[in-house]
């Protein structure tokens, strides 16, 4: 059994800043994770060229049962420190809208970065490396091994190994299990940042429209987003809809103003007077995508001119694209979903230094933590900075 003085569970974003920062301090320092290749979250993230943090970066842009724990490590350790390392590794990157950095040439250039990093730092990474069994010691530490016989002691044990959010590059509740194994809660988790999905009726309504996108304000749970609203063949996408999918819960309504700039129904009150021989679809399409425009005038059954329409009518229509309220059937789940919501209770840990309190040189960091960002590189920014927090004391 091989001594060490860090074990890191997860060789992704969280895991790898944690195993850097260890390593600066002189620890020995192994990061294990079950799959082939590091940082697969990073590969895919930001169509390939990774949001790797954000400018505005804030404990704002963050859900948690407890909204103060993410502040300290969000404090110590910022969007514009993980902007240095960037620039000191000559990545060059820009910024898009609402605070999104995204690296120019590809993600890769992260995921170099932070294994030149754990290079530099002594850092050893075990890949396709799965974990068996892990035993408190009674003196100090932990015991851990692998299916495949190795084992380590270590007197820190860092969990990094992220939520349930895309199965396909790797991810399990693995982390969730380990935290239950010492007895500390887990907050129940579901998908989050990810598309809706309707049922069958809505969906014979909606199925036309699928690929056409409109600027949108989309509310549920008193929270609202206002950004790119994307008809899918299955439902709803789009930044305004992940946004959103954060803090809807099954049974839910959804409310979308499909046209935040105008209302819908002074237009259609304006255009009776002035053309009455245009049809109701005609009119609706000047604010509106055309198939769109059809589809809520045919649902209203609003096949005649704009004239031989009643103000009533007209009014129902304009709060369906103003106030269009509808009940998703669910999301498409964890299978594309960018993050999960819920994990490891924050009430267990110290936000100082991601500590399990009552079972010392336990960590958890990451996405494992019922921490989770809004779209647009804050889940990131979440990962840097409570990967480093730990990193400072393991």
């Amino acid at each position: 059994m091989k001594k060490i003085d860090v074990l890191v569970i997860g060789a992704g974003a969280a895991g790898l800043m944690c195993a850097i920062e260890a390593g600066k301090r002189g620890r020995t320092v192994v990061v294990v994770d079950h799959s082939t290749k590091p940082a697969e979250k990073i590969r895919i993230s930001g169509g390939g060229r990774c949001n790797f943090t954000n400018i505005h970066t804030s404990p704002e842009n963050f859900i948690s049962e407890n909204k103060r724990f993410c502040v300290s490590a969000l404090k110590r350790y910022t969007q514009q420190d993980f902007i240095d390392l960037v620039n000191r590794h000559n990545i060059a990157w820009h910024e898009k809208t609402l605070g999104q950095l995204f690296c120019d040439e590809s993600s890769f250039q992260i995921i170099d970065m932070l294994l030149d990093e754990c290079d530099a730092a002594d850092v050893t990474i075990k890949l396709n490396t799965e974990i068996s069994n892990i035993i408190k010691r009674d003196d100090d530490g932990f015991d851990v091994t692998t299916r495949t016989g190795a084992q380590w002691t270590c007197s820190s044990l860092v969990v990094a190994c992220g939520g349930l959010s895309i199965p396909k590059i790797g991810a399990t509740g693995f982390g969730y299990q380990i935290a239950r194994q010492f007895g500390i809660n887990v907050i129940p988790t579901r998908a989050a940042l990810v598309p809706f999905v309707f049922d069958p009726d809505l969906r014979a309504r909606t199925g036309e429209l699928s690929g056409i996108s409109v600027d949108a304000i989309v509310q549920c749970n008193k929270k609202q987003f206002r950004e790119g609203l994307l008809f899918t063949h299955r439902g709803l996408s789009g930044p305004s809809i992940l946004q959103i999918s954060s803090y809807w819960n099954e049974g839910d309504s959804i409310t979308v103003n499909l046209n935040p700039e105008e209302d819908a129904f002074d237009l259609l009150k304006t255009a009776k007077g002035e053309n009455p021989k245009q049809a109701v679809h005609t009119v609706l399409s000047r604010i509106l995508p055309n198939r769109l425009a059809q589809m809520f005038a045919a649902t209203h059954g609003l096949d005649r001119p704009i004239g031989e329409t009643g103000d009533k009518a007209l009014r129902k229509l304009a709060m369906d694209v103003n106030q269009w309220a509808l009940t998703p059937s669910g999301t498409e789940g964890y299978r594309t979903a960018e993050v999960t919501v819920g994990g490891v209770d924050t009430n267990a840990l110290s936000s100082k230094t991601m500590e399990a309190r009552d079972v010392p040189g336990l960590y958890f960091i990451g996405e494992v933590v019922d921490v989770t960002g809004h779209l647009g590189g804050f889940n990131f920014q979440w990962a840097w900075s409570s990967g480093w927090s730990a990193g400072q004391v393991v």
